[in-house]
């Protein structure tokens, strides 16, 4: 089955082709999905090795000449080992570059903590002006990888995962989508949670909103939903556990509501296991969130 990686690979070789500001900038990892691309153009594919401030220093410089360059590595590698040149070399001099990033919170457990990253969409949230979209299938991720490459010279993040859902939906790089409609309540199901959340809240009288853009946060969304479905709030992010409790809370500064953040705990889980044994140990499975939505909007939202 294609990952979403796997559609990284192609799309991005592609966008070379298409487009003559484009460059992709490699530090080893992913550099095999890149041969042909290379090959065609060598001075647009820069692998700087092992060495990832270099990465993100390197993709700065492009951007200053009036080139758009895409930057991969795994998410750890990608934003939290080199942060300092993510905050100084794009975010101070105001250069755009899109970052991509692969692994996720833990889609390598056997690789361990230093290949995990839960905290990467929080950590860039310490910084102004980034665009962060997170794909629940292969197809969004392209649809949202060109999308990002297309935004001018725009700071953007596109997180992608080995988890996914069933079928793509139409995303568009901005909007939040209404999935499934209730009155007790509303559940924003983030990326790749979509589907585990739709299992999860089956027969619940809940509103499920679909959201692949964090940031910009859909604010008028989110009002909308609450407005029908009442201002108990659910968001389920497969990062970090309450990444985007403060954007929910000030969409809705002004009624009072209730915000219930899930997603991965702070505790370290020091057992490699398996990708879908660290969801269900951090109650990101069906059952898991079944639990804990149902108790939060209460024995109401189950539906007749």
């Amino acid at each position: 089955m294609e990952t979403m990686r796997d559609r990284f690979g192609t799309v991005a070789s592609r966008l070379l082709d298409e487009d003559p500001r484009v460059a992709v900038v490699l530090a080893e990892i992913g550099r095999d999905a890149f041969t042909d691309a290379a090959r065609r153009h060598p001075d647009r594919l820069i692998n700087v090795g092992i060495r990832e401030q270099l990465l993100v220093g390197t993709a700065a410089g492009l951007s200053l000449t009036g080139m758009r360059p895409i930057v991969h590595t795994f998410a750890a590698f990608l934003v939290e080992r080199p942060f300092e040149q993510v905050k100084l070399d794009l975010g101070h001099q105001d250069t755009g570059a899109v970052l991509v990033s692969a692994g996720a919170s833990f889609d390598w457990p056997a690789g361990g903590q230093t290949h995990m990253s839960p905290g990467d969409v929080a950590l860039l949230d310490t910084l102004d002006g980034w665009t962060v979209h997170v794909p629940g299938h292969p197809d969004e991720a392209e649809t949202l990888l060109r999308h990002a490459v297309a935004a001018g010279d725009d700071k953007v993040y596109v997180r992608l995962s080995l988890q996914r859902n069933r079928l793509p939906l139409p995303v568009d790089g901005a909007r939040f989508l209404t999935v499934r409609e209730g009155r007790a309540g509303v559940v924003v199901a983030v990326g790749p949670m979509l589907d585990t959340v739709l299992t999860a809240t089956e027969g619940l009288d809940v509103t499920v909103l679909y959201a692949t853009t964090l940031r910009p946060f859909d604010t008028a969304a989110l009002r909308r939903a609450t407005e029908a479905a009442g201002t108990d709030v659910v968001l389920v992010e497969p990062y970090l556990a309450g990444t985007s409790t403060r954007a929910a809370t000030e969409a809705l500064a002004d009624v009072p509501h209730r915000v219930l953040g899930l997603g991965v705990g702070r505790r370290e889980l020091r057992r490699y296991g398996t990708l879908d044994e660290h969801l269900a140990a951090h109650g990101l499975d069906a059952p898991g969130l079944r639990e804990r939505i149902g108790a939060f909007v209460g024995a109401g939202a189950v539906s007749a």
